[in-house]
């Protein structure tokens, strides 16, 4: 009869554990592998929005590996362990990041928390259907959530936007390119995702309008004037044909004739940020918050501005409401000889509670 020492009885433990932690990671991982079906099937949610929910999903993977618990043991205070963990060390050090060293922790911000607090409801909601559970064992919404301080989208002003668009002033394929897209982002309030993907079969320049891909697939019109439709048959005209001549069906292409990507239009909407002299960090994003804030400031109906901003629900709209009541009230602080309030800061926002939705 051969009796174990207690180190040699305390090894085969760990290893008992370690292997049935990586048994709940191999079958945590299985069905991450088969979420994607049901994002695109059953939620019509689009490629963008999968790669985020795949990269949420990562981190509670990261949670599972570090602190062991089995993904089927969810509970409340599972969740809660989890939301602590993301707050304080959940977020890994990236390539480049020089506040931090290689393979240092931090926690993420709480709309990032409240993010993955949502897609982790619509995976145990998949889990569901996948028959592991007969209810999700996640708290609801209602008596569980994230609250998060979220501030007012920033904007341009009318002669900042025309500065931006005009800031591609050089006689060259691209930069009639670059004048066309930003034209497109302000005049139609469309997503980055939804212009990187147009293609040529869109376009309607007779009647000024687009057919565009929204989130969850869904399609709408959106509409521009004549000098978006300038810029647009200047570059199908003179400028595309010298930047590609393949039979390609996208709208905008690189200097290669291929599609051009998302990060290729967000750092060329930087750049003539930068070199138009536009207030804060511009993006695609700024332009869509500009087009609606402009659309509002000009008398245009919230549904109206809902229905060309493809927003689900008319509270996603609401948010430019406060936008130009902000704007109203630092006109009249600054303009009217009898306000008394001293104007506050520029830098100075108001913030609104919300609660974050993926």
């Amino acid at each position: 009869m051969t009796i174990e020492s207690p180190e040699s009885q305390q090894a085969a433990g760990g290893a008992g554990i370690r292997s049935e932690s990586a048994s709940s990671l191999d079958r945590f991982n299985a069905q991450v592998a088969r979420f994607p079906a049901y994002i695109r099937g059953q939620r019509g949610l689009s490629e963008n929005t999968l790669r985020v929910y795949q990269a949420d999903l990562e981190a509670f993977r990261r949670y599972l590996e570090a602190e062991g618990p089995d993904f089927m043991d969810m509970d409340r205070n599972m969740l809660r362990g989890y939301l602590a963990w993301l707050a304080t060390e959940g977020r890994e050090s990236r390539p480049g990041d020089s506040t931090r060293r290689k393979g240092e922790h931090s926690g993420y911000a709480r709309v990032s928390i409240a993010r993955k607090l949502t897609v982790l409801r619509v995976f145990y909601r998949f889990l569901v259907q996948e028959g592991l559970f007969s209810a999700s064992p996640l708290p609801s919404g209602r008596s569980f959530r994230v609250k998060v301080e979220k501030s007012l989208p920033d904007f341009l002003g009318q002669q900042e936007v025309e500065e931006l668009v005009e800031a591609p002033a050089e006689d060259t394929p691209l930069a009639a390119r670059d004048r066309a897209i930003l034209e497109v982002l302000y005049a139609c309030g469309a997503r980055l995702g939804e212009v990187q993907t147009l293609d040529l079969a869109d376009l309607d320049l007779d009647q000024r309008q687009f057919r565009v891909r929204g989130k969850g697939s869904k399609e709408r019109l959106v509409l521009f004037g004549q000098p978006t439709e300038a810029a647009l048959r200047t570059y199908l005209q003179d400028a595309r044909p010298r930047l590609t001549a393949t039979s390609t069906t996208a709208l905008f292409v690189n200097r290669y004739g291929e599609r051009l990507s998302r990060r290729s239009i967000e750092r060329m909407v930087h750049r003539y940020g930068v070199r138009s002299g536009a207030k804060g960090d511009v993006h695609p994003h700024t332009l869509r918050h500009t087009f609606a804030t402009h659309m509002l400031e000009g008398g245009a109906d919230l549904r109206v501005i809902q229905e060309l901003l493809g927003h689900s629900s008319p509270s996603t709209t609401q948010i430019y409401t406060h936008v130009t009541k902000r704007e109203a009230r630092t006109s009249y602080l600054r303009h009217h000889p009898r306000s008394d309030a001293k104007l506050e800061p520029a830098t100075a926002k108001p913030e609104l509670a919300t609660e974050a939705e993926a």
